[in-house]
């Protein structure tokens, strides 16, 4: 039986996007089927989703938080400062309505996604680097998330801050920790890490709960938004990838750590978004709106990068 869950696993790793999209699109045509997933329903399945993050993380994992500093330094400064700029600029330049502007920020000022560890493993990124470098950004999240974005809208928009901290705290850093705790007590027990290797796609499956059911709530305002939005979080995204990519070559990282950091900077957790702005931008439902639309958005791209990447690699191989 749990051959049989891993293979299951293994195959919701590799088909994260089609996976997460075609829960989207059932949500959209049959809402039904997702509209369980809200408020904090969809807070205990992002917790979920960030425990199975935390069951997988080994001792080893946080000696390279001391092993790497200036990399994972690196790392938490790009991710902390492009994507929120960036989000910023693309808010005043296109002058975005507030609901959007705040959907936005709040992404970029989210810490990176899960879902970046698995695509950093099939585009032969540095895994390790890319493990160290999420659960530092997570580890930061409760702090200058809500600081960031407090800064970057709190002008235009209502932010409650310390909110914003206490729903990060529990739904990320607490599952975390009893995960990380779990793996110490047992992660040396054979039956432990079996159990563990079908941790990804219990995460893939929780990501599509939580894409599916913003999409069962929100799926008629997607294309209501209008083609801006759209527009919009292609621009932030792929400038993520970019910038990250960039920033690895200025600071002279190898190419497995320059990808990493590529997809760690573009890829952010915007399921956690999307429940932020569920519980704390409740007048403004077009920020769920983006958060969603971001949280299916980054995982497919995340993939198709991880697909070029590996592209390239082959007709280097052929030359």
């Amino acid at each position: 039986m749990m051959s049989v869950l891993q293979n299951i696993s293994a195959w919701l790793s590799r088909y994260t996007s089609p996976f997460v999209i075609a829960a989207a699109v059932v949500a959209f045509f049959l809402p039904d089927y997702f509209s369980w997933v809200q408020g904090d329903t969809q807070a205990l399945v992002l917790g979920f989703i960030m425990l199975t993050m935390g069951l997988t993380l080994r001792p080893a994992d946080f000696r390279i938080l001391a092993a790497r500093p200036l990399d994972i330094f690196i790392g938490a400064i790009a991710q902390f400062t492009i994507m929120p700029l960036v989000a910023w600029a693309l808010v005043q330049f296109w002058d975005l309505p507030r609901g959007i502007a705040a959907g936005l920020i709040l992404v970029g000022c989210c810490p990176g996604g899960v879902s970046s560890n698995i695509m950093s493993f099939l585009c032969k990124g540095d895994v390790a680097y890319s493990v160290g470098m999420t659960t530092v950004s997570t580890m930061l999240a409760p702090l200058l998330t809500p600081l960031l974005t407090l800064w970057l809208a709190g002008e235009n928009i209502e932010v409650d801050a310390a909110g914003m901290f206490r729903s990060i705290l529990f739904v990320t850093i607490l599952p975390v920790a009893i995960g990380a705790i779990c793996n110490g007590k047992w992660g040396e027990r054979p039956t432990y890490a079996e159990f563990c290797r079908i941790m990804p796609g219990c995460s893939v499956l929780g990501l599509a709960c939580i894409v599916g059911g913003v999409t069962a709530a929100k799926g008629g305002s997607f294309f209501t938004s209008g083609a801006l939005i759209f527009l919009t979080i292609f621009l932030h995204n792929t400038a993520g990838y970019i910038l990250g990519y960039l920033v690895g070559r200025a600071t002279r990282m190898n190419r497995a750590k320059r990808r990493t950091l590529s997809i760690e900077v573009g890829m952010q957790n915007a399921g956690l978004a999307t429940v932020l702005a569920g519980r704390h931008f409740p007048a403004l439902p077009e920020a769920a709106v983006a958060s969603a639309i971001c949280c299916v958005w980054h995982s497919i791209t995340g993939t198709l990068l991880a697909s070029i990447y590996n592209t390239i690699d082959r007709l280097r191989g052929k030359q």
